[in-house]
């Protein structure tokens, strides 16, 4: 496999490794045979994946916060990584209201020190920046945003993103552009993505989960916001597939990318518990969208994916429902009482998403 070549012995660090993408995206490379290095500033939940699958086991980890610029340049520096994949970050929208300087400080200040660091690297190393979809200027269009429309945000988690992107634009042609330069580099765009041991406060999947499992009606606040669902191994192989690209040859180095499903996948919070409950007994929610005082949330957020399917060869794999399936059957596995299979099971879902993707002949899982 294609990946596997890529990245099987090469030094990996991920930054917020003990994250929902994060924990998957180790397991993984874990599986392809990487030396995964692993930054974090402790498990954001409990639960988690990181916990539930034993990420610990397979993974060198570093308890360090990504606004300590020193402590993050020594393991840089000290790793000499092959590739850097940035996760690391305050990921919800709901929390930057109650604590925008923290969810300002580390989504842009993490950012610059990490592409601080890199720049002492005297080594060739690929480094994959994660943003957002939020760091679009949302104006609800129905059609998909590209690469090249305006970056911004009305709540402070949107705006932080956008304020990293300026920094990884501005490093990349400050510093990354130049023929001596060590570093490729790239930007991966994805949204709201769905799967397996995510716990994190007022997301929709974990909300109903934590609730449902203990036979409890969930609160929706907004069951018409439309959302581009997708699990969480469709952008990761964006991710992986992006880092191969950039391995291979500079052509793309600095361009930034989306990975999203495809455009029929945009459904409403209300389908998508419709969805669920075909996989999951006894589901009960309530509408309490008009009990509770909101805070700016979009209504329509949506990618367009052309750029990653033209120069990388990448596009879902996943439909809908397969999508959904495979996030209920994590959980239904974890609430079984049997957890302490949990490393295994989510490498087996990562074997059957590769498995998908080969009866698709996509080129990298061949």
């Amino acid at each position: 496999m294609i990946l596997e070549k890529i990245y099987k012995n090469k030094t990996i660090l991920i930054t917020g490794h003990t994250g929902f993408k994060g924990s998957w995206l180790s397991l993984w490379l874990h599986s392809l045979g990487a030396n995964v290095v692993g930054l974090s500033n402790g498990i954001p939940s409990q639960p988690s994946n990181y916990s539930a699958s034993k990420i610990d086991d397979v993974v060198h980890t570093n308890n360090i916060d990504i606004r300590d610029y020193e402590s993050v340049k020594k393991l840089v520096i000290n790793t000499e990584p092959d590739f850097i994949f940035h996760l690391a970050a305050q990921s919800l929208v709901r929390p930057s209201y109650d604590n925008p300087l923290d969810t300002i400080s580390t989504n842009l200040i993490g950012t610059a020190n990490i592409l601080e660091s890199v720049k002492l690297l005297n080594k060739n190393a690929v480094v994959v920046m994660i943003t957002s979809d939020k760091a679009y200027d949302n104006v609800e269009w129905v059609w998909g945003y590209r690469e090249t429309d305006r970056l911004g945000g009305k709540d402070p988690y949107s705006a932080s993103k956008g304020m990293a992107e300026l920094a990884i634009r501005s490093y990349t042609e400050s510093f990354f552009n130049t023929s001596d330069s060590h570093i490729t580099l790239g930007v991966a765009r994805a949204g709201n993505v769905i799967g397996g041991g995510d716990w994190a406060k007022d997301r929709i999947v974990p909300d109903c989960m934590s609730a449902w499992s203990k036979g409890d009606i969930v609160e929706i606040r907004n069951p018409n916001a439309t959302r581009p669902w997708q699990h969480v191994l469709e952008p990761l192989s964006g991710y992986l597939i992006l880092g191969a690209n950039l391995h291979n040859n500079k052509k793309n180095h600095g361009e930034a990318y989306n990975f999203g499903p495809s455009a029929n996948q945009n459904y409403p919070v209300s389908e998508l518990i419709e969805q669920m409950a075909i996989s999951w007994d006894k589901v009960r929610w309530k509408d309490t969208s008009k009990k509770h005082k909101h805070l700016h949330e979009a209504g329509l957020l949506k990618l367009n994916c052309d750029k990653a399917l033209l120069d990388l060869n990448w596009e879902p794999t996943l439909q809908f429902d397969n999508t959904v399936k495979m996030t209920i059957d994590w959980y239904k596995r974890f609430y079984d009482k049997d957890s302490n299979s949990m490393f295994n099971f989510t490498l087996l879902q990562i074997e059957e998403y590769v498995n998908f993707a080969k009866s698709q002949n996509k080129f990298w899982a061949i």
